[in-house]
């Protein structure tokens, strides 16, 4: 598809094939340079391990167009740091901060033409990842790797976009006590799909997981992290061994903080006492900022501020970091790298 034929305002969060990607491998014990290619199929070995084991991880960042014509990465250091953790715990070589962010900025300026324009709610959505490859069948890390980044233009990831949406409780498990929770790999999201697929039948946006050990917190929201207001105006958020640390949501901390003058808590988000919260969201690279209307849990549905209406500290702290963003407020130092 070129980008004439797009229609900005329409965009979801689909698949569009891009001009150019990003490709490396890592071979006798080191990555090479690294180049852009045209070809966006990847050439693999039916042995990778990637296929039979799951080693492989990724990530998901935004570029943005500016109202001056200028491009903003946000915060690609954070995604860089946190696919190392990802590798690490794969037993996968890690990807340099340097390298990771160089490559981004690389595959943004090769699709230029990509990014929706500023103002229209879109961005260039990027998919960095790392997969093993290379001839292999027994259960070890393999013999090779691949690093990719590709990128896709897109809007709201939830229809509708900045409007609160209802969400069910899940009785599956997304992640395991000391399993892969925290960090962001393919398995966790492989589980998600069923759980997933039944809250989106039952007219609910996705599901919403407890932790896997007692079921009795809230951990994510389908593949998004929970917030919420407290009646006190407190921003909490779950803290686990076993929940993705996003970097919307680490952002979301430090502006909830600095920019809105509330306490943070991060730790157990109880279920039975929801009737806490004044506010609910989710939020995430690709969800953005997403309020929560209400959650179903046992038959009977808690909401929050409103089921049509944003809540004026969900929609504050929107209206923060979008603008971070697309480079209409200012950025804490280091968020922005510009293309």
């Amino acid at each position: 598809m070129g980008h004439e034929s797009i229609n900005w305002d329409k965009l979801g969060f689909d698949y569009i094939k891009t001009d150019l990607r990003y490709l490396s491998h890592w071979r006798d014990g080191e990555w090479d340079q690294g180049n852009l290619t045209e070809d966006n199929v990847l050439h693999i070995s039916e042995g990778s391990t990637a296929l039979h084991y799951g080693q492989q991880c990724f990530e998901g960042l935004k570029a943005y167009r500016c109202k001056d014509g200028s491009i903003n990465l946000f915060r690609p250091d954070q995604n860089a740091l946190r696919m190392q953790r990802s590798c690490g715990r794969l037993l996968m070589p890690q990807v340099p901060t340097e390298v990771f962010i160089e490559a981004c900025r690389k595959v943004v300026a090769a699709n230029e033409r990509f990014i929706p324009p500023y103002g229209s709610g879109g961005a260039l959505y990027l998919r960095p990842f790392v997969i093993g490859v290379g001839d292999n069948i027994g259960v070890r890390t393999a013999p090779e790797f691949i690093f990719s980044i590709f990128c896709i233009p897109v809007g709201p990831y939830f229809k509708g976009g900045m409007k609160p949406h209802d969400f069910v409780i899940s009785g599956y498990d997304r992640a395991a006590p000391n399993g892969t929770g925290a960090a962001k790999v393919g398995g966790n999201y492989a589980a998600s799909l069923m759980p997933g697929s039944n809250a989106k039948k039952a007219n609910f946006a996705d599901c919403i997981y407890l932790d896997p050990q007692t079921h009795t917190k809230i951990e994510e929201v389908g593949s998004a992290n929970f917030f919420a207001i407290t009646q006190n105006d407190e921003f909490v958020t779950p803290k686990s061994p076993s929940v993705l640390p996003g970097i919307t949501r680490l952002s979301l901390i430090e502006l909830a903080q600095s920019r809105l003058g509330l306490k943070v808590i991060e730790g157990d988000v109880l279920i039975d006492q929801l009737d806490q919260f004044k506010e609910a969201g989710a939020c995430g690279t690709a969800a953005v900022i997403t309020p929560i209307g209400g959650i179903e849990y046992k038959d009977k549905l808690h909401v929050f501020y409103s089921q049509e209406e944003v809540g004026p500290f969900t929609q504050r702290l929107y209206k923060e970091l979008t603008g971070i963003q697309a480079g209409d407020v200012e950025a804490p130092e280091g968020w922005i790298v510009k293309v």
